[in-house]
């Protein structure tokens, strides 16, 4: 996810932003794209060696991505991939009930450590750069839990054991290394992994976001979404290549402001189609147009076809006048659970109160929209034709959260940087922007997190801010709502709502997966005065809603990543999430989520290997993910 910040910027500034005039509404998009794409080949799991991990110059260990204020190709320090929003904290007071946190979960019937930085940096003998936010791609199926993190991947057993090593995702889709070190040739940055286990074709797909480079490093504009399918995870994948520029190259339609980024890439299936949805951003720029709806036919991809139809559908003006932004598709835990209406149904679920959606610094909505998009049955077909239809459902008022404060603890790379000899070992001289100071962590903005379909409802969280004892912190808000397919339309009322939140402390990036039974869970990070970044869950009854909150695992330190430090990010706020993720496995739900796993003191960090601290993080970042299976 690519964020820009937009503090302070007037109305005609922000209108700018989502490419209308300030005050105006933008013009509906035009109908749907139907174009081909093709089977690029394979990928598989192949086995690399591990490399040392041991810090690099700066320009293999950070990506060239954008900074606060740059285009997205810029060349300056930043975290990977995509990291974009328009918005800023929001001021408005929330109130929610405060919750308790009982530990450990009594629900939980196996727990393991997934990737960490470490892990991910170095895989691939260690031609990889530093990554931040790990992102989650977790899926579950046939016997294997698959975790797909930027930039690395790996298969597990039930039990946490591992049926592969870690690899690098370029590795999986057969590219060149993001930065060999051997010659410092550069190869495509890949972000953005998402993953899901399709209980009708018994395949997975895993999606990632594709930034192609020059041997310099340097960002072209040219990007497409890899779609990976394999019926063993170990074994061969499918890859598919989709361009996203929309400007005309490949095939695709030409958009304003483009060469364009599809971004924040996320996927669902209904009975029919395989559904893909991305926000589309300005590659070099700062405009946004809308999100865009990717719609094929499953079984296509699982044949492994070597030509399939993609129908894309762009969502400007489509709420109301207003963009689209994060149409999130849903998923279902089997295959009774797909809606079979108007010749099949599948649905997405967004909010509205980012200024890519409404084009105003207000930051605040009272309602989320739910879409369906009807026909897939057509998908399977050589000409589809799929309709989208979206209608507001009113919510109690939600709103940007806080950035999130953890609990204080050592935080070596933070403190080296403070010390002029120890920083020179990494900027190659002092820190011109000391002191730097613990940071605090992305709390991600109000766009929708993951949607599950079950039970003829639609299950869905977003973060926002709350207010807890009288204190505006961050917070969760979660939401059942009961769609209606029609043949021109889309109904959808209101089934249950409410707001979490825990006195002193904030949850961040919730995951919602719930089971054919109506019982799930909602996964999250849990951080604040009381707790390091830890992995935390709620139970989540498909009528009552979110209950207690329960530890996964307690964080053990701070997040301590470079980019939360002015002399690395010019940021004092780290990158976190930028999602969960749950899947159901039977009656069972898998959850992962991102915490801290490890800590050190500033002696242990400067001690040989730099920045190693026992080996157990790298000089740059100590992120770590953590999977559970949950018995709701």
């Amino acid at each position: 996810m690519y964020r820009r910040s937009a503090a302070g910027a007037a109305l005609a500034t922000v209108a700018a932003l989502v490419g209308v005039p300030a005050g105006a509404q933008a013009a509906p998009a035009p109908g749907p794209v139907i174009r081909h794409i093709q089977k690029a080949g394979t990928g598989a799991y192949r086995q690399t060696p591990t490399g040392s991990g041991r810090l690099g110059p700066l320009s293999t260990e950070i990506p060239r991505t954008a900074g606060p204020d740059e285009g997205f190709g810029a060349a300056s320090p930043g975290s990977h991939g995509s990291d974009r929003t328009l918005a800023r904290p929001s001021r408005l007071p929330k109130s929610s009930g405060a919750g308790t946190v009982v530990r450990p979960g009594p629900h939980v019937l196996t727990s393991f450590d997934g990737i960490n930085h470490l892990d991910q940096r170095t895989a691939n003998n260690g031609n990889q750069f530093s990554l931040e936010p790990p992102d989650q791609g977790l899926c579950v199926g046939n016997g294997h839990v698959v975790e797909a993190v930027n930039d690395a991947f790996r298969v597990f057993n039930a039990d946490g054991t591992g049926q592969t090593g870690v690899i690098d995702l370029n590795t999986l889709y057969g590219y060149p290394p993001s930065v060999n070190r051997s010659t410092g040739v550069f190869g495509p940055e890949l972000t953005d992994p998402s993953c899901l286990f399709d209980p009708t074709t018994h395949r997975f797909f895993l999606v990632v976001l594709t930034l192609e480079a020059t041997p310099d490093g340097d960002l072209t504009g040219q990007n497409h979404l890899d779609i990976a399918v394999a019926t063993d995870p170990t074994k061969i994948w499918n890859i598919y290549r989709m361009d996203v520029t929309d400007d005309g190259t490949n095939g695709t339609p030409v958009h304003p402001n483009c060469p364009c980024i599809g971004d924040y890439p996320h996927i669902g299936v209904d009975s029919e189609g395989f559904y893909l949805t991305t926000n589309e951003y300005s590659f070099f720029g700062p405009e946004f147009n809308s999100a865009q709806v990717y719609a094929f036919s499953k079984r296509a991809l699982a044949r492994g076809d070597a030509d399939v139809l993609v129908t894309q559908i762009d969502t400007t003006a489509a709420d109301a006048g207003r963009n689209g932004f994060t149409l999130w598709p849903a998923q279902s835990p089997s295959t009774s659970d797909y809606d079979t209406a108007q010749h099949g149904t599948a649905y997405f679920l967004s909010s509205n109160a980012a200024e890519e959606a409404t084009g105003t610094n207000d930051y605040v909505s009272d309602s989320i929209v739910t879409w369906s998009l009807t026909n897939t049955g057509s998908l399977d077909s050589a000409r589809p034709a799929v309709r989208l239809h979206d209608t507001r459902v009113g919510v109690r008022r939600y709103s940007l959260p806080p950035e999130a404060n953890q609990k204080a603890g050592p935080f070596p790379l933070g403190q080296c940087l403070n010390d002029d000899p120890c920083a020179t070992v990494i900027l190659g001289g002092p820190d011109p922007d000391k002191p730097e100071t613990e940071s605090t962590l992305d709390s991600n903005d109000t766009r929708m997190q993951q949607v599950t379909y079950t039970g003829g409802r639609l299950y869905g969280a977003l973060d926002t801010a709350v207010t807890v004892g009288g204190h505006s912190q961050a917070g969760i808000g979660w939401y059942i709502v009961r769609p209606q397919s029609q043949r021109s339309s889309v109904r959808a009322s209101l089934a249950g709502q409410g707001q979490l939140g825990l006195a002193g402390n904030n949850l961040t990036y919730p995951a919602i997966g719930v089971n054919a039974d109506g019982r799930g869970v909602m996964a999250f990070t849990l951080t604040g005065n009381g707790f390091y970044p830890s992995a935390a869950y709620s139970t989540f009854d498909g009528r009552a809603g979110a209950g207690a909150i329960y530890l996964a695992k307690a964080g053990l330190g701070p997040e301590d990543g470079f980019t939360g430090y002015k002399g690395l990010a010019d940021s004092t706020r780290s990158r976190w999430g930028d999602y969960g993720a749950a899947a159901v496995d039977g009656r069972n739900i898998w959850i992962a989520s991102e915490y801290i796993g490890q800590t050190c003191t500033l002696a242990q960090y400067e001690a040989d290997p730099f920045g190693s601290c026992g080996g157990t993080r790298t000089a740059l970042a100590n992120w770590d993910t953590r999977i559970t299976l949950v018995r709701p």
